[in-house]
């Protein structure tokens, strides 16, 4: 199942990733956005899974997955609404979230729910790498799911080299240590950061997130790396303008 996100990462161009959170802004808009994102150009999608305690959201984020929460989001329920999605939608899908849900749904329960509706990948934050490879790799390995990781301009190269070597795909690279959404632009010190990575010569290719809004942003953070993750901008795009001009959104970008 994984070979989604690989083969995409083959294709010469940058990448384009749009996250946004499931059940926001209505509870069942979730399929109909993946099918026009994917229907514009986008070559990613991270399904957000609400969560009460978000930690690396920002207010933007946080505010989305609280509306889905109280319009009656939940994972059995995200999975329902997936079921049939690889019917209508071919490129690779990622479920971010943290790993609370997942451990309340059964890891185990929950990877094979992923492999059967065609999810590609998870990224959990909150999942540490030491207990990912302890005691569950195995399961996310047997189910054909990527578990995506973040670094961060704080993470040391010697983590960095580690999440590199249990990597298999794309690594997450957080373009600061703050939140999501937080960023005007790129200074100095994220154009060092991305530079310094991309002279690290990672086995792994690496997504930018966390600041790209518009379609200068993409293009700065796409210089060095093979593609870029939109969400707060994407979210505050839907919050405005629902689910129906999601073409104007992407064509700004591209």
């Amino acid at each position: 199942m994984s070979n989604r996100i690989k083969s995409k990462l083959q294709e010469d161009k940058k990448l384009l990733s749009i996250y946004f959170t499931a059940g926001y802004p209505s509870l069942y808009d979730t399929v109909q956005i993946i099918q026009d994102l994917e229907k514009n150009g986008v070559d990613m999608i991270e399904i957000g899974l609400p969560f009460s305690d978000p930690l690396a959201d920002g207010p933007t984020i946080q505010e989305s997955s609280t509306h889905a929460l109280k319009n009656g989001m939940t994972t059995e329920l995200l999975f329902d609404q997936l079921k049939a999605i690889r019917k209508s939608v071919s490129i690779p899908l990622i479920i971010m979230g943290y790993f609370n849900p997942m451990l309340q749904y059964g890891v185990e329960a929950f990877c094979k729910k992923c492999h059967e509706i065609g999810i590609d990948g998870l990224i959990m934050p909150d999942l540490p790498l030491d207990v990912y490879q302890s005691d569950y790799e195995a399961i996310f390995k047997k189910y054909g799911l990527l578990n995506i990781f973040l670094i961060t301009p704080q993470t040391s190269d010697q983590r960095i080299h580690q999440i590199d070597k249990a990597s298999d795909g794309f690594i997450y690279m957080v373009s600061s240590a703050s939140v999501t959404g937080s960023k005007s632009g790129f200074g100095q010190e994220q154009e060092n950061y991305f530079e310094r990575i991309a002279a690290m010569n990672l086995k792994n290719t690496q997504i930018v997130g966390f600041g790209i809004k518009d379609a200068e942003t993409f293009k700065q953070a796409t210089k060095t790396a093979k593609g870029a993750i939109i969400g707060s901008a994407f979210i505050k795009h839907l919050t405005a303008n629902g689910i129906t001009k999601i073409a104007d959104f992407i064509n700004k970008i591209r």
